[in-house]
């Protein structure tokens, strides 16, 4: 029987069956059901030269320091089955979560800054805040937009990442993920996965070296947590954690908690929304009242679309579904990019990236499919 047990533990284990038990492997031999959620700051240790020593090797290469926590801003017991399972589900070695998908952002530029490689190729749309933060230099990046086709033509000795969204933020564009890993070389890629997560869409088999989620998106999946990570090799999960360490943009142990929660059912809420938001996607495409629909080939419970009246009417006029910034919840969401999520975007980037005036972002949620599109047919007016 115990031969069979290690097999079942060995051998490459499903989307689903990770997702419920990633990071939660050690918990029947500590005599436990649940996580348990570490809320110390601090550790005690007798052995101040043990502790240095530890401390010396993390500040050397960022690995995890063995044996006990020392403090909160090193990482977290919590957190780090969080990291655990969302590298597995990602299919890379290493996974660094921090207090929002924005501070994980910054915290890979700095890396990279680190190194004297502050130029980055970016593909648009991506996310409003993310277009902002290169735009604006303000970690002393340089961007160079372009499309994808010209991203080896945009890469210099200097040039430290490659960023894309794919599907994209809020067009749901695709890209060629294998294609724009070949143009990058030897520049790291970095893809943002949030909007299909590992359930639709793991980019690292399609070569890229980084993979970007707000986790406060469909990770967390209820609304109520706000997080970024990073998956990885561990090499740089490394880096990543002395960033983090450094400017203390850490993950609060109980957002651990809940993201690693929400995991367990994200491939069943991941695949329910999709198939509402295709039909929802099927309705509004056959619908007079409505210009153009936006729906990703990979599937996905993201629908952009535009209309021919009013956008901001629709907004006033749903009941069931809320009007809201943010996405990936269980219940469904609707909001105007323009006016709020890529707002900071300059007019004509956002214009010509496609984020039309009359485009509406939708992230379905878990309701009825019918009761959705009641509540959409009466807003369209």
């Amino acid at each position: 029987m115990e031969s069979a047990r290690t097999q079942t533990r060995t051998r490459t284990r499903a989307l689903a069956t990770e997702a419920v038990h990633a990071g939660r492997d050690d918990l029947a031999g500590l005599g436990l059901h649940v996580p348990p959620i570490d809320l110390s700051t601090t550790y005690p240790s007798a052995d101040s030269r043990a502790e240095a020593a530890r401390i010396d090797a993390f500040a050397a290469t960022g690995a995890e320091p063995d044996g006990p926590p020392v403090y909160g801003r090193l990482g977290n017991p919590t957190v780090a089955r969080f990291e655990t399972a969302l590298a597995r589900l990602e299919g890379t070695e290493a996974a660094v979560a921090f207090a929002s998908g924005m501070a994980a952002l910054s915290a890979v530029l700095l890396v990279r800054a680190s190194l004297g490689l502050r130029h980055v190729v970016a593909v648009r749309p991506l996310y409003g805040c993310s277009d902002h933060l290169l735009t604006a230099g303000l970690l002393g990046t340089e961007v160079t937009w372009t499309d994808p086709a010209g991203i080896a033509a945009a890469l210099r000795p200097d040039t430290g990442l490659v960023l894309v969204e794919s599907p994209a933020n809020p067009t749901l564009a695709e890209l060629d993920l294998r294609a724009v890993a070949h143009a990058c070389g030897s520049v790291p890629l970095l893809v943002d996965n949030t909007f299909a997560t590992p359930v639709l869409q793991r980019p690292v088999e399609h070569g890229a070296r980084l993979v970007l989620h707000s986790a406060t998106k469909y990770l967390g999946g209820h609304g109520d947590v706000l997080a970024g990570v990073v998956a990885c090799d561990e090499e740089f999960a490394g880096r990543l954690r002395q960033v983090r360490f450094a400017t203390g943009g850490v993950l609060h142990p109980l957002a651990g908690y809940l993201l690693l929660r929400g995991l367990a059912t994200l491939p069943v809420r991941v695949r329910a929304a999709s198939q509402t938001a295709a039909e929802l996607a099927r309705r509004l495409a056959a619908d007079p009242r409505v210009e153009r629909v936006h729906y990703p080939g990979i599937g996905g419970a993201m629908i952009a679309f535009e209309t021919y009246g009013d956008p901001h009417a629709v907004i006033g006029a749903v009941r069931l579904v809320t009007p809201a910034v943010s996405l990936g919840s269980v219940d469904t969401l609707i909001q105007h990019p323009a006016s709020i999520s890529h707002r900071i975007v300059d007019a004509d980037d956002r214009r010509g990236a496609g984020v039309s005036d009359r485009l509406l972002r939708l992230s379905v949620g878990l309701e009825d499919v019918d009761d959705l599109w009641a509540d959409l047919d009466r807003a369209l007016g």
